[in-house]
């Protein structure tokens, strides 16, 4: 025994109430910041279900052993589409909400120049989730492939 008074149960609780009081101070405080978080989590998340779409089913050539394969007559045809039916190809892939109404912006380009662009112009304040997939680019009339990227820009 020590002639202090102080037994180890008394340090235990007293350890014990300090970590208590730490831990709560930290959960409450990164609550306090919940308000101000970006949602490009979110919105990212939107531009790849979107991007993986186009690839794999929208625009694809249908080749099993390359997916990553488009057709170029049906990307012409999309960004025309995309050009002249705006709201309906926001309505196809799910973007124009109840509640939450989201824009579209979609361009192949290659190293130097930007082959097809549709959908709006992007903002300049606003949070953009992005999504770029490397592709190959098939015109169908020579056969000829051109890599692209392709990008996909919600908000």
């Amino acid at each position: 025994m020590d002639s202090k008074g102080q037994m180890q149960i008394d340090y235990i609780i007293g350890i014990s109430i300090f970590l208590s009081t730490i831990i709560f101070v930290f959960s409450y405080t990164s609550g306090l910041f919940i308000p101000f978080q970006s949602n490009s989590d979110e919105i990212t998340l939107i531009a790849d279900r979107i991007a993986t779409n186009i690839v794999e089913q929208t625009l694809s050539a249908q080749e099993p052993q390359n997916i990553n394969l488009l057709n170029g007559r049906k990307v012409s045809n999309f960004f025309s589409d995309m050009s002249g039916n705006y709201k309906g190809i926001l309505d196809i892939y799910g973007l124009n909400g109840t509640y939450l109404n989201y824009d579209l912006n979609v361009t192949i380009g290659n190293q130097t120049s930007i082959l097809y662009s549709g959908g709006k112009e992007l903002p300049d304040y606003n949070n953009i989730g992005q999504t770029k997939r490397i592709v190959m680019l098939r015109n169908e009339t020579t056969g000829n492939t051109l890599m692209a990227v392709l990008s996909v820009r919600v908000w």
